[in-house]
């Protein structure tokens, strides 16, 4: 669990919150049904409209990543790139072929398969340097249905509160019925504003960061497959990447 996410929220929308009763406001003034609908839906809808499935599947599968978000172990990839390094001086990279089988992360497979096959260096680089682009391109793409939420939804904001001044101005000589329009109005804003600033840009932010990290990572395994390719020294090796700790 990711304790900042959990605290930027509460802290974000208490503090909007405990702003309004400290002005004299009540949490009541803020719930309107009419101005929820149109903000929240209106923002979503927007979103779905311009992010094809694909994209939306995969912004939907990365929302876990703001609590739980993928822990790049990068000291213990070094050591596992250190020990694949030992293993090819050992038993030649034929001997890489069982731990390939075993190894779990896809890009990592495909790396040493690449390693077991024989392939020249530029060729192995050219090849995981496609994945860890179009994977990456991939998930920014995913990225742009929160990033475009958090632009739709304080437009969005103004329309409803428009459409509460509509209202108003119809019901100018009905008093009773000022009130509920400028709530709607004003309350319609403020979800707009608060939607993409407390939240959904912060989410863009934050999935942007876990994906720059795994990059990292994966840029990582590909400096140390390529100099295994290049049969460098294990421990060469290690002090090579270790400048990815920093």
């Amino acid at each position: 669990m990711d304790i900042l996410s959990v605290v930027g929220v509460i802290l974000g929308f208490t503090a909007l919150l405990g702003g309004n009763l400290l002005e004299g406001g009540s949490w009541a003034a803020l719930a309107n049904g009419p101005a929820a609908l149109i903000v929240f839906g209106g923002t979503i809808g927007a979103a779905i409209l311009q992010t094809p499935m694909r994209g939306l599947r995969r912004a939907l599968s990365l929302f876990k990543w703001i609590f739980l978000p993928p822990r790049q172990q990068f000291k213990q990839g070094i050591g596992r790139v250190v020990s694949w390094a030992h293993s090819a001086r050992r038993d030649g990279l034929l001997g890489l072929e069982n731990i390939a089988d075993k190894e779990k992360d896809k890009f990592s497979k495909k790396g040493l398969q690449l390693l077991v096959d024989g392939s020249e260096p530029e060729v192995i680089r050219h090849v995981m340097e496609t994945d860890l682009i179009v994977a990456e391109q991939r998930d920014h793409d995913a990225v742009q249905f929160y990033e475009s939420m958090g632009g739709y939804a304080p437009t969005i904001g103004i329309i409803g509160a428009v459409m509460g001044l509509i209202h108003v101005m119809r019901h100018l000589a009905d008093p009773a019925e000022l009130g509920p329009g400028i709530a709607i109005a004003f309350v319609a804003t403020i979800y707009g504003v608060a939607f993409a600033n407390l939240f959904l840009l912060p989410v863009a932010n934050k999935l942007k960061a876990c994906i720059r990290e795994q990059s990292q990572f994966r840029e990582l395994l590909i400096e140390g497959i390529i100099a295994i390719a290049d049969g460098e020294n294990p421990k060469a090796i290690e002090m090579k990447l270790s400048g990815y700790l920093h």
